[in-house]
């Protein structure tokens, strides 16, 4: 190299420093923290000891961890459909231009951007069976979040309500990726709605769907806020989901290997999931649209 080049080189490592500490402190390192406490017992009070793979031992022969994995799986199930196909009705929509689209695309987002938590407390008061918003709508008392058969399904239709615009925005951004001239060619040659759907519009959002479903079933498998602040937990355990076990495992019961351990789990389990969707979408992705 030159030593103009060497200067180059040298000034954008400086300006990629700030960065890539950040991404080692932050994102790297406790990754390794994780991992080396998922082989320990600690208490945060005791000094920590090693124990191998007990902790995993531990977790695998747990049902309350079985109860928290099937639970969570329940929830994608049933949320990765729903907010999927909502989104791309919506998106399809908007992209109409039909007026007023614009306010509408402000308040889809709006759910999304705002604080998780917040959100859940906020539904907390409307599923209230006694002085809450749905239960004064719908003029009788319905036990929405203490019903083991309603709690899960309440709490997945908040986590819908609140990703859908994120979904929609994507959807709609690889709509307007899709040249018109393509659906031109396609109405010459007499298809029809449902058929430049099905054949064009589907095939060519397909990079998009790829996106929108790692992300959301990624970020469906971490839930924690919402279901945190609307059931703790649910009635017989119904919602306890993956990173709630997680959180209680750290900070209720103070065994932090286990917590780990189980973090650890989570992580493999995603890993599996989105290999397989990348799989599952590397042949049927259309990239090209020259």
């Amino acid at each position: 190299m030159s030593r103009l080049a060497r200067r180059e080189a040298r000034t954008g490592y400086l300006l990629l420093a700030p960065s890539l500490l950040g991404v080692g402190l932050f994102l790297i390192l406790p990754v390794f923290v994780v991992l080396s406490l998922s082989l320990q017992q600690w208490n945060l009070i005791s000094p920590a000891r090693w124990v191998g793979l007990d902790n995993f031992r531990s977790i695998l022969s747990d049902p309350d961890v079985r109860n928290s994995v099937l639970v969570t799986s329940l929830f994608v199930l049933i949320v990765i459909p729903v907010q999927t196909v909502l989104g791309l009705a919506a998106a399809l929509l908007l992209n109409r231009r039909l007026p007023g689209s614009n306010l509408f695309r402000v308040v889809y987002v709006i759910p999304w951007i705002c604080a998780p938590l917040t959100l859940g407390v906020v539904w907390r008061w409307i599923f209230d069976p006694s002085d809450g918003a749905l239960n004064a709508l719908l003029g009788q008392r319905i036990e929405w979040l203490s019903s083991t058969t309603l709690a899960l399904p309440a709490v997945a239709a908040v986590a819908v309500w609140s990703q859908v615009g994120y979904v929609t925005l994507f959807f709609l951004a690889g709509l307007n990726a899709i040249p018109a001239e393509l659906y031109e060619a396609a109405r010459m040659d007499g298809a029809d709605g449902r058929r430049v759907f099905w054949h064009l519009t589907l095939p060519l959002l397909r990079p998009t769907t790829f996106f929108v479903l790692v992300t959301g079933v990624i970020s469906s498998f971490q839930v924690f806020d919402t279901v945190y602040a609307m059931t703790r937990g649910g009635p017989a355990g119904r919602t306890d989901v993956i990173a709630a076990r997680i959180y209680h495992e750290a900070f209720e019961a103070f065994r932090l290997g286990r917590a780990a351990a189980l973090a650890v789990l989570l992580f493999v389990l995603l890993v599996v999931v989105t290999l397989a969707q990348q799989l599952y979408f590397r042949r049927r992705i259309t990239y090209d649209l020259s």
